[in-house]
């Protein structure tokens, strides 16, 4: 579910069934044509879609850290550690459109990166998308 998804009551009446929180990243540099840009926002969505669905009741997503730069990478690992401490156990960091790193984004449980998804495996991305977040619920 979206964060926007959620009012007061809904929250305070279920918000502890959500354990895990998913921070996308779009990775805009600020060149992009228009049409670039609503393509890397539509790359993004529909990789949000294969975290969002497949766990709903589980996973809520906040919004976007849309541009990159070196204090994106600070503002990522901020994020992590502020929703964490407001009762997530979980945080993930999804980018379409760029590789981020696990040594930079720290504060992340688990960094989704679609260009790394695709490059390293023939198994499909949605099916490895599914595996990581598992592994990352049974391991802890």
């Amino acid at each position: 579910m979206k964060f926007s998804d959620f009012d007061r009551e809904t929250w305070e009446a279920g918000g502890h069934f959500y354990d895990t929180c998913v921070i996308p990243y779009t990775g805009l540099q600020g060149t992009e044509t228009p049409p670039e840009t609503v393509a890397a926002l539509e790359r993004q969505r529909d990789f949000l879609d294969l975290v969002e669905k497949p766990f709903q009741g589980r996973v809520v997503t906040y919004p976007a850290v849309q541009y990159a730069g070196a204090e994106s990478i600070a503002l990522l690992n901020d994020l992590c550690q502020k929703v964490k401490s407001i009762g997530f156990q979980y945080v993930i960091v999804s980018s379409a459109n760029e590789v981020l790193l696990t040594q930079e984004v720290y504060e992340s449980d688990l960094l989704l990166c679609l260009p790394e998804l695709k490059r390293n495996s023939d198994t499909p991305v949605s099916s490895r998308i599914r595996d990581e977040i598992q592994r990352l619920w049974l391991n802890r």
